[in-house]
């Protein structure tokens, strides 16, 4: 049963897989292991995580699927996967090293504190992005997290589409992951605001948010407008939610 389970969605991560794995075992973190979910990479990620994963054997785990079909499907199968193999901390973060592993030990201290959920912000005081990020960028996404989501969902975090997130267990039990239905990065912005109607206690720790040096990004405009759109769509959705709704344990 490990204590810390380490959900890494990849698709076309060959460059950047291998020195993210390093760097996680590198850390000093008890009892440490990931579970890499590869969405039928055409470059060969998921053989190569494989291939990874006979090196650390028993540490590192490979969940292969047959199609990319987007960001939450791919998480909700890790989730899912994590809980299964008894995991009690679940953390979600991406391969390319926009989400630093440095970050982690700190995040689970601060979990350790009584958190439900840990978000590694890069909107919280002390926060940052790439200093290449230009004006428009970081204006746009200041005002979707800080002030866009947070008017319409009341969501207690200034971060809400961070994918660098540690989730108890029993949290994401507690969620029911069959309720999360969006696909892209307004993914992030339904876990987030299921939670917070669940009760669950949710905070963040800030963090620099650096873009990545290898391999391409996968957000775009289109992505962006759809996540401003859904955000309403979420609140008809989960705004009925109390904390007597909370799936069962058991």
């Amino acid at each position: 049963m490990p204590e810390l389970m380490v959900v890494l969605p990849t698709y076309n991560e060959t460059e950047n897989l291998p020195l993210m794995i390093e760097a996680l075992f590198g850390l000093s973190v008890d009892d440490l292991n990931i579970l890499v979910v590869d969405d039928n990479s055409p470059d060969g990620t998921g053989q190569l995580a494989d291939t990874l994963a006979q090196k650390y054997s028993g540490r590192m785990h490979v969940l292969h699927r047959t199609e990319k079909n987007g960001l939450g499907p791919a998480y909700i199968a890790g989730f899912g996967q994590a809980i299964t193999m008894g995991a009690k901390l679940i953390l979600q973060m991406d391969a390319d090293f926009s989400h630093q592993p440095k970050y982690i030990p700190e995040m689970i201290a601060k979990i350790n504190e009584g958190y439900d959920m840990v978000c590694g912000s890069r909107y919280a005081k002390g926060g940052s992005v790439d200093e290449s990020w230009s004006f428009y960028r970081k204006l746009l996404s200041t005002f979707a997290n800080k002030w866009y989501v947070r008017a319409i969902l009341n969501v207690p975090i200034s971060d809400a589409t961070a994918g660098f997130r540690l989730w108890r267990r029993e949290t994401l039990i507690g969620m029911d992951l069959s309720r999360v239905q969006s696909n892209g990065y307004v993914f992030q912005v339904e876990m987030a605001y299921i939670a917070y109607r669940l009760g669950y206690k949710l905070t963040e720790i800030p963090i620099h948010f650096p873009d990545r040096k290898r391999g391409q990004s996968k957000m775009d405009v289109r992505i962006q407008r759809e996540a401003a759109i859904e955000t309403w769509r979420l609140r008809s959705r989960h705004g009925s939610l109390t904390p007597q709704m909370r799936h069962p344990l058991t």
